[in-house]
C-alpha cells in the first residue's frame, strides 16, 4: 500500500484552545487546523468516524487498511500513526478527544486501558453497516452540537452520547484479520520502548510500575519474552532489562535530584519491594549510594 507524505495525525488539530479542565473535545475531521498538543498527554483517549476517503492506520505491531466507514479507537500508551493513501481523497468524519475520568463520571464501567478497544491486544478498528454509520454519525453530530452550546448541562450529555458510541462499538465484530508489518521487530521494539517511558516520569510516592521486568511487558504486548527480547537486542543492540535498568537509573536520579523523597518513598515508586534492594541496584549501575548521589548534586 502507497503512503503519501502527508500524515493523517497533522490534521488533526484546532483553530483555537480549549482549557483541559473540560477534559473533553469534539470536531470534525476537516475543522482541525491547529495545534492538538494540548490533547497529548497520555491519559487522553481517542474515538474517531471515519465516514469517507481512505487510510491506513499502524497500531502496534498491526496495520489495518481503512477503506470503507469505520470507528477507530486510539490513545498514547499504545503507539499508532496513520498514513494517507496515494492517490484516494482525504478522510472525513468526527472524533471525540476525552480523558477516563470524564467518561467514567457517574458511569460505572471497566477501565479503559483494561477495555478491548484500547488495550494492545485489543481491536482499535470496527467497519460500520449503513444503519451503524447513520446511527454514529448522528451521535457525534449531537455531541458536536452540545460542545459548543450553553447548556449548563451539556458535558453530562457528551459523556452519556459517548458512553453509546463506546457501547455500539463493544457489540460489534471487529475487524480482522489485520496486517502485520513487515519489519516487525521495528514495531515491537517501539511499542515496548513507548509502554516503557509511558511508566514515567513518578509524580507520587504511591507510584508503582505495573511493568517491571521483560516478561511484564511481554504478557502486556502479547508475545514471548523471548520474541520480546529477540526483537530489541536486534533494533537497539541492548537487551529489555538493559534498557528498563537505565530508565529506572535515570528516573532514580531525577527523583534524588529535585525531591526530598526519603530513599525508601522513591524505592517503592520505581517498584522496589525494599529500600535495601533499590540502594544495591543504584550503587552497582553508579558505584555510589542514592544518599551520597543526592548530596553531591
Amino acid at each position: 500500500m502507497a503512503k503519501s507524505d502527508v500524515s493523517i495525525k497533522s490534521t488533526f488539530q484546532f483553530t483555537h484552545s480549549v482549557s483541559e479542565s473540560t477534559e473533553v473535545k469534539v470536531a470534525t475531521i476537516s475543522e482541525a487546523r491547529c495545534s492538538l498538543s494540548s490533547y497529548n498527554r497520555r491519559d487522553f483517549f481517542k474515538v474517531t468516524l471515519f465516514v469517507e476517503g481512505s487510510s491506513e492506520l499502524n497500531y502496534a505491531n498491526r496495520s489495518y487498511a481503512i477503506t470503507k466507514p469505520a470507528l477507530t479507537f486510539t490513545n498514547r500508551l499504545v503507539p499508532y500513526s496513520w498514513d494517507l493513501v496515494e492517490g484516494t481523497t482525504e478522510p472525513s468524519g468526527h472524533f471525540c478527544v476525552f480523558t477516563e475520568s470524564f467518561l467514567q463520571s457517574g458511569i460505572r464501567m471497566e477501565s479503559l486501558k483494561d477495555s478491548m478497544l484500547y488495550k494492545v491486544d485489543g481491536e482499535p478498528v470496527y467497519f460500520l453497516n449503513n444503519e451503524q454509520l447513520d446511527y454514529l454519525t448522528a451521535v457525534f453530530m449531537r455531541m458536536r452540537q452540545e460542545i459548543d452550546s450553553d447548556y449548563v448541562h451539556k458535558y453530562d450529555l457528551i459523556r452519556n452520547q459517548l458512553s453509546l458510541v463506546i457501547h455500539e462499538a463493544i457489540k460489534m465484530q471487529p475487524a480482522n484479520p489485520y496486517a502485520v508489518s513487515a519489519n516487525a521487530a521495528t514495531r515491537i521494539t517501539k511499542l515496548f520502548l513507548t509502554l516503557l517511558d509511558n511508566q514515567f516520569p513518578v509524580e507520587s510516592r504511591r507510584h508503582e510500575p505495573g511493568l517491571k521486568k521483560a516478561g511484564d511487558f511481554a504478557g502486556q504486548m502479547s508475545i514471548h519474552v523471548n520474541h520480546l527480547n529477540a526483537a530489541v537486542q536486534d533494533i537497539t543492540g541492548k537487551s529489555t532489562t538493559t534498557h528498563i535498568n537505565e530508565r529506572i537509573l535515570k528516573e532514580a536520579k531525577s527523583l534524588l535530584t529535585h525531591t526530598s523523597w526519603s530513599v525508601a518513598d522513591i524505592a517503592y515508586s520505581l517498584g522496589f519491594e525494599y529500600a535495601s534492594y533499590f540502594n544495591n541496584f543504584f550503587k552497582k549501575h553508579t558505584g555510589t549510594t542514592p544518599l551520597t548521589f543526592r548530596k553531591t548534586v
